[in-house]
C-alpha cells in the first residue's frame, strides 16, 4: 500500500495530516490487542474537516495508522514532552496508558516500519515544502490534528477547543502565530497557545522561519466536530460546519500573509 497521499496545489499553504490514516497491515493488526484494534487514537475525520477549505492548498496525508509508526515523532524517538506522559515512535500504549500490543515490536521491527512508512511520508512532505517554497519564496506548513478533549493520562481537565503549537514561537514568524490566534479568539471558543501541545516533531523539524518555512500545529478537541468522543467516532456535520468557518478563515489569512513573509525572509 502507498504510505502517503499527496494533493498538489500552487498556493503557499501545505496541510500535513500525519494521524488521519487507518491502514494497519494484517501482520501488524494481528499483534494488536482487541483494545488496540479499535484504533481509538486516530485523528478522526480531520481530512474531511479541512477538505476544500483553501483553494490551491497542498495536502500531504499519511495513510497508515499511528500505531504502525507515528509520523509525528522523530526517527530517534526522543520525547517531545520530557517528564510528561506521551506516546512514542511506535506507541506501546494508547492515550489512556493501556498496552496495545500482544507482542511488543522490537528494534528490528521498528526499523522496518520506519523505512516502509515514516521515511516515505517525510520524503513526500519535504519535497512539497521545497516545491512550494521555490514558487512563493516561503512555505507555510499547517499541521492538522485532533484529540479527545478529556484524557487524564495525558493532561488534566478538559482540553481547549483550539490548541496552537509553535514550540514557544520558534517554528514560525510571530505574524503567523498572531493571525491564527486572533481568528481563534474571535470565535469565543476556548484556546491555548503553546500549552499542553506545543507542536510535534513535524512542526519542530520543519519550522525554520529564517529559511522561509513557517510551521504551526493546530490540535483540535474532537468534541468540536464529533458526535461523541467514543466509538464509532462519528462526524457531526452541524458541529463541523460551524468549525469549518474559522478554519477556512485561518487558512485564507495564512495564504494572504505569504507575500509579506517572503518579502522579509
Amino acid at each position: 500500500m502507498t504510505p502517503v497521499a499527496v494533493t498538489r496545489g500552487e498556493g503557499p499553504v501545505i496541510l500535513a495530516l500525519p494521524h488521519t490514516g487507518t491502514h494497519v497491515p494484517d501482520r501488524i493488526l494481528a499483534r494488536l490487542t482487541p483494545r488496540g484494534q479499535v484504533l481509538a487514537d486516530t485523528d478522526w475525520h480531520v481530512e474531511r474537516l479541512y477538505g476544500g477549505l483553501l483553494k490551491g492548498a497542498t495536502t500531504v496525508r499519511a495513510l497508515f495508522h499511528r500505531y504502525v509508526i507515528d509520523a509525528n515523532r522523530g526517527p530517534g524517538n526522543d520525547s517531545l514532552y520530557p517528564g510528561q506522559n506521551t506516546t512514542g515512535l511506535v506507541p506501546l500504549t494508547d492515550f489512556d496508558g493501556e498496552p496495545i500490543w500482544t507482542e511488543v515490536p522490537d528494534a528490528a521491527e521498528t526499523a522496518r516500519r520506519l523505512a516502509d512508512w515514516h521515511v516515505p511520508y517525510h520524503a513526500a512532505l519535504a519535497a512539497e515544502i521545497a516545491r512550494v517554497r521555490a514558487i512563493h519564496g516561503v512555505a507555510i506548513l499547517y499541521d492538522c490534528h485532533s484529540i479527545r478533549s478529556r484524557i487524564p493520562f495525558l493532561f488534566d481537565g478538559t482540553l481547549p477547543d483550539f490548541n496552537i503549537g509553535t514550540n514557544l514561537g520558534v517554528t514560525c514568524d510571530p505574524r503567523v502565530e498572531a493571525v491564527v490566534r486572533e481568528l481563534c479568539e474571535v470565535t469565543g471558543r476556548t484556546l491555548a497557545v503553546n500549552g499542553r501541545f506545543r507542536g510535534g516533531w513535524t512542526t519542530r523539524h520543519y519550522g525554520r522561519p529564517e529559511d522561509g518555512v513557517h510551521a504551526i500545529q493546530m490540535e483540535l478537541a474532537q468534541s468540536t466536530h464529533l458526535t461523541a468522543e467514543a466509538p464509532p467516532f462519528a462526524y457531526d456535520p452541524l458541529k463541523a460546519a460551524t468549525l469549518r468557518i474559522p478554519l477556512g478563515a485561518i487558512l485564507r489569512r495564512l495564504a494572504g500573509l505569504a507575500p509579506e513573509l517572503a518579502a522579509t525572509t
